[in-house]
């Protein structure tokens, strides 16, 4: 079996288009994903581990679990060459539960699992942008212990350390078919590809767990007002040894391979997968007993995602080498979330958000489609017993369209710069649901 080395990672196309789509990261609590994933300056219990672990120190409970599933329907629609290509995604269901638990009045501990990217994109295996992307499923898993310390009656402090692992499943062609036809009439041969993508490699790893931190910190400025400070580290997943299958869309596909690459199988490759920091602020205001007000803004480090090379260390692969640009840049999130106590066992929740897009239009790729969104949601909070809570909620993601964007790469065979040109539109729904029970 042949080795070769992805170093900066093609199993970095797929954590990129999870995050950067921004669905998996608001769907870590179910009433806050009706409430827009606000939760920096709540006090939400168990769930705080995750949107501030400074907040759990306020809970006033023995014990309190949460657990819940959220399902992701996304779909992502791409115009080229006049023509409308559409994904065909499966609905994803990533997990979250919250187990927290006192020490003493002022100091709680807990633990935390869930899954914040698990989202796929799936374009198909035979369309224009098919060197670029087929299909790509990602799992991820999170489990973070917390402690959490009431400093004073009005202020708290928390962290939690993450450990997280995860794994990739990634399609892509290798070749283009016009670069494949090209070849085939320089050497006199009658056969043509057409549309079809000739060779495509499958890329499918674990990784080896990384160790992070989630820290934060909470202070009432009195009865009616609080804020409330989350900082997550960067983090970076590592695949030491992953298995690549290659693919021949049929017998003239494997010819061609052996007259220009080789007949390649089967092979391993090592990768990296950095995710980056986050750093939020939020405020909450209750006006009376009844209503209660929240505002988020999150800073995302996406400047450090400069470049993708994906280097083939191979004899055979090597003109296959690539350097992707992707110059992102650091982004905001605006996020607003409101709830309503209706009766003494009924809550209203709701919410609107808005993520900014990392991507510049001249470096739009199909396995990274970032746009900003806008983002509205609602839901209910029904406690049919005094310490038993069930929970509802939806999103709608609504892209705000990326027109007129391109993206420049070099055809592995015939070595001449091409330019992928496009518009895109992304939308997703996100029901969510939950169960929580606190004594």
């Amino acid at each position: 079996m042949k080795r070769f080395n992805l170093l900066t990672s093609i199993l970095l196309f797929s954590v990129i288009n999870v995050f950067a789509e921004g669905y998996q990261v608001n769907t870590l609590s179910t009433k806050q994903v009706a409430m827009a994933h606000t939760g920096v300056s709540q006090k939400l219990g168990a769930e705080s581990m995750y949107f501030n672990p400074a907040g759990l120190a306020f809970s006033d409970k023995m014990l309190d679990l949460s657990l819940g599933v959220t399902g992701i329907a996304s779909n992502v629609e791409c115009t080229t060459g006049n023509k409308t290509y559409e994904t065909d995604n499966k609905i994803s269901t990533p997990l979250f539960g919250y187990a927290a638990f006192r020490i003493y009045d002022n100091l709680k501990v807990g633990v935390a699992f869930y899954t914040p990217y698990g989202s796929g994109i799936n374009w198909g295996n035979n369309w224009p942008g098919a060197i670029l992307s087929q299909k790509v499923k990602l799992s991820s898993y999170v489990i973070q212990p917390t402690v959490s310390w009431r400093i004073t009656k009005k202020l708290s402090i928390g962290a939690g350390v993450s450990v997280t692992w995860g794994s990739v499943d990634l399609s892509k062609g290798m070749v283009t078919p016009e670069s494949i036809d090209a070849l085939l009439a320089k050497l006199g041969k009658e056969y043509r590809f057409g549309d079809i993508t000739p060779i495509s490699v499958n890329l499918v790893g674990t990784s080896n767990i990384s160790v992070g931190f989630n820290v934060g910190i909470m202070y009432d400025i009195n009865s009616k007002f609080t804020v409330g400070a989350s900082y997550r580290s960067e983090t970076s997943l590592k695949v030491k040894s992953g298995d690549v299958i290659v693919n021949y869309a049929n017998e003239n596909a494997q010819i061609i391979a052996e007259h220009t690459i080789g007949l390649i199988k089967e092979a391993n490759f090592k990768a990296e997968m950095p995710l980056p920091h986050t750093i939020t602020f939020g405020a909450s205001y209750r006006p009376n007993s009844k209503l209660e007000l929240n505002g988020d803004v999150q800073f995302t480090g996406w400047k450090t995602y400069k470049e993708l090379d994906i280097d083939f260390i191979s004899e055979q692969l090597d003109k296959f080498d690539q350097k992707l640009a992707k110059n992102y840049h650091n982004t905001f999130a605006f996020r607003l979330g409101v709830k309503y106590q209706l009766t003494e066992r009924f809550d209203i929740l709701g919410g609107m958000s808005y993520d900014m897009s990392p991507i510049d239009k001249e470096y739009y790729n199909p396995e990274t489609p970032g746009m900003g969104k806008i983002s509205p949601s609602l839901g209910f909070s029904f406690r049919p017993f005094s310490r038993f809570s069930v929970n509802l909620a939806c999103a709608y993601v609504a892209g705000v369209g990326a027109n007129g964007t391109s993206y420049t790469y070099i055809d592995p065979l015939i070595k001449v710069p091409q330019k992928f040109e496009a518009d895109y539109k992304v939308t997703a729904w996100t029901p969510s649901i939950s169960v929580g029970y606190t004594f």
